[in-house]
């Protein structure tokens, strides 16, 4: 079949979809894991930060053009596959062919990493919450900040795909860029490592307090007992355990004790009671019968 103006024929969208699924079952016999983009309706991500990154890629101008292909190919199930490494995300995209994908990413600058951290200091007191983005208004300002938050500019991305869109960003990258996206959904910690950050970093120092909570609870415990039974209890001081001296440990002196006799009851015992025996002596005279004699013959 011969292609007009350099153009390749038109595939629909159900038979990208079957081709794919095709693809995906050899790769798959082949060893290959695959991470495939699936949406459950029409819209592409549902939770704060893959909103945020859409809004995001929304929001650069360089991407507007292309971005509304790339939604229809996410959608109609053409993504394949989209693994996430630091600065990297590599992809399968079903097109008129199978296309592959690599969206460069550099890490973030760290001034800017601390300038982040030092916005966000103790107002994110769990883990939970940041990645379900329950957030307040002030931190959710800083991350999704256009030039100073978490999300990259277009400066800092570099795309290639192996289809021949002479573009920098064609249709096949725009979906990828939204299936990162989708997968945000489900794991958001994977933007910090695509951006070469570490989230727990973003933690409020919880741990500096949980530290502190044993001897606070003492020190209440303390106090209540010496409420109840009206003495004053000091609480116990810390016995710091040094490193063992170098060397060998010196042994105890051993002293001999004088020995103890074999009649000698043992201190803190009972001396069992022994019964005496009968003595030897004459035997006792037999008891006279009192029967009468018999006759002598």
């Amino acid at each position: 079949m011969s292609w007009d103006w350099n153009y390749r024929p038109y595939v629909s969208a159900a038979q990208r979809r079957a081709k794919a699924e095709r693809h995906a079952q050899k790769l798959a016999k082949k060893g290959a894991t695959l991470a495939p983009v699936k949406l459950a309706g029409r819209a592409i991500a549902s939770t704060f930060w893959g909103k945020a990154w859409c809004a995001h890629l929304e929001a650069l101008g360089d991407y507007e053009n292309r971005l509304p292909r790339g939604r229809t190919y996410v959608r109609n199930g053409s993504v394949l596959d989209v693994q996430l490494a630091p600065g990297k995300v590599t992809a399968l995209v079903m097109g008129s062919s199978l296309y592959h994908g690599t969206i460069t990413i550099e890490p973030l600058k760290p001034a800017r990493w601390r300038a982040i951290k030092a916005e966000c200091a103790g107002k994110i007191d769990s883990l939970v919450g940041l990645l379900q983005g329950r957030l307040s208004d002030a931190v959710m300002r800083v991350i999704t900040d256009p030039a100073n938050g978490l999300f990259p500019q277009p400066a800092e991305i570099k795309l290639a795909c192996s289809c021949p869109d002479y573009a920098d960003l064609c249709k096949h990258l725009a979906a990828v860029l939204y299936g990162v996206g989708a997968r945000l959904d489900t794991q958001p910690e994977l933007l910090f490592v695509l951006r070469g950050v570490d989230h727990l970093e973003l933690i409020s120092t919880a741990a500096d307090a949980a530290a502190l909570a044993p001897a606070g609870k003492a020190a209440v415990d303390a106090a209540h007992l010496s409420e109840v039974f009206g003495i004053e209890i000091e609480p116990v001081a810390a016995v710091a355990v040094g490193p063992p001296a170098k060397g060998k440990a010196p042994r105890a002196k051993s002293r001999s004790m004088p020995p103890v006799p074999a009649s000698a009851p043992v201190p803190g015992t009972v001396s069992p009671v022994r019964r005496k025996k009968p003595t030897a002596g004459r035997r006792s005279a037999p008891k006279k019968s009192t029967k009468p004699a018999k006759p002598r013959k």
